[in-house]
């Protein structure tokens, strides 16, 4: 059997799991039980098969279970294509996350050529009603599972961002110590704004041409003031840093880059701002999304991404919660979906795996169940 899927995940000290094992053969797997008892954790240790921080964006020791606070490891063996790899990422106490693959160390962006992870989190709810950092963010976290490379791009785009603005915040004018960062800017930004358009294009591409019962986003990158995308490629954006030093310099920061950049989204039906349409509306627009991404990314990686839907079926009526079921295993994803109780994914049945957690004497507890 060839795709993109876990055959095992074992946790260890991991948030509120002391130990769990799970043996997976590739079939979505539906997580049930009582807030608070740990299901999603089991979806963060997944996210942490990619690059970064997480679906919860949390620091090494945050992911420790407490008391103990002696670290966590998480081993898995991914399916990857053709491919089977033996996966760990661990942190000792104050230590930053270590990954190993096939027993040889290996850096995160290692983890991004070789796995897909796509993530839809409650926070995410909001994503079209706050400000625009949240969907850079989600946009660069779909970039990155086209192009490994782009969460490198960001880092380098934004570390000397970070010493130009303190250029500026100290008053300096020496226009060499500027033009050498902003040569720096230009180059990544060029790449993270490459990346970032041919993702919007790709996913707008698939969802045109797929049969789906979520609505379809009408996708635009945007400056944040509004205007549409501001300047591109590396000689434009070296230009526009140039440019901008007087303005910058009196306001203490960057004014221009793509970390000004915005994603906006439109109900295409509708002809309605996401930002304007209902709170289920805008769930639905997320679903889209998400499900667009993934068969983009089957077309690009040659399987579809693992996806980690936390809650997503809760807040979606029967027909919506079935229509969801009905893609995911269309698409042949791994999806690890959480929910209160087992009546959430009564749709699935056989198709998927079924698992319970609780928490018991302090720790979480997991096991599968019949469908």
């Amino acid at each position: 059997m060839t795709g993109l899927f876990l055959r095992e995940l074992t946790l260890s000290h991991f948030r509120s799991h002391r130990r769990a094992e799970l043996a997976l053969d590739g079939r979505p797997v539906a997580i049930f039980g009582p807030n608070g008892a740990g299901k999603t954790n089991i979806l963060e240790a997944v996210s942490l098969v990619s690059p970064g921080r997480g679906l919860r964006g949390a620091s090494a020791d945050e992911m420790a279970r407490k008391p103990e606070s002696v670290g966590w490891k998480i081993t898995g063996l991914l399916q990857s294509r053709d491919q089977l790899h033996e996966i760990e990422t661990w942190a000792e106490p104050g230590q930053s996350r270590q990954v190993t693959i096939d027993g040889k160390a290996a850096a995160q962006v290692a983890l991004g050529r070789i796995a897909r992870v796509t993530w839809l989190v409650p926070v995410m709810d909001r994503l079209w009603v706050e400000g625009a950092e949240g969907r850079r963010k989600f946009l660069d976290r779909m970039a990155m599972s086209f192009e490994p490379g782009h969460g490198e791009a960001v880092l380098n785009y934004e570390k000397a961002m970070r010493d130009r603005n303190r250029l500026l915040k100290d008053g300096h004018r020496d226009a060499h110590w500027y033009g050498a960062l902003e040569a720096q800017m230009a180059r990544a930004g060029a790449a993270i704004q490459e990346n970032r358009a041919r993702t919007v294009a790709l996913i707008v591409g698939a969802q045109m041409a797929a049969e789906t019962a979520f609505p379809a986003a009408e996708l635009q990158l945007l400056h944040a003031e509004g205007a549409e995308i501001g300047p591109e490629g590396e000689a434009e954006l070296a230009t526009a840093f140039a440019e901008s030093r007087p303005r910058d310099l009196m306001a203490g920061r960057t004014l221009v880059g793509p970390h000004r950049a915005d994603l906006a989204a439109t109900y295409a039906d509708k002809g309605m701002p996401a930002r304007e349409c209902s709170t289920g509306e805008q769930k639905a627009l997320l679903v889209s999304l998400i499900l667009a991404h993934g068969r983009a990314l089957a077309q690009d990686f040659g399987a579809p991404p693992m996806l980690l839907l936390d809650e997503v079926s809760a807040h979606l009526d029967a027909d919506r919660r079935a229509a969801l079921y009905d893609e995911i295993v269309a698409l042949g994803a791994q999806a690890f979906l959480t929910g209160t109780g087992p009546e959430l994914f009564t749709e699935l049945g056989a198709r998927a795996m079924h698992v319970e957690v609780r928490d018991e004497a302090g720790q979480s507890v997991i096991r599968e169940v019949a469908a």
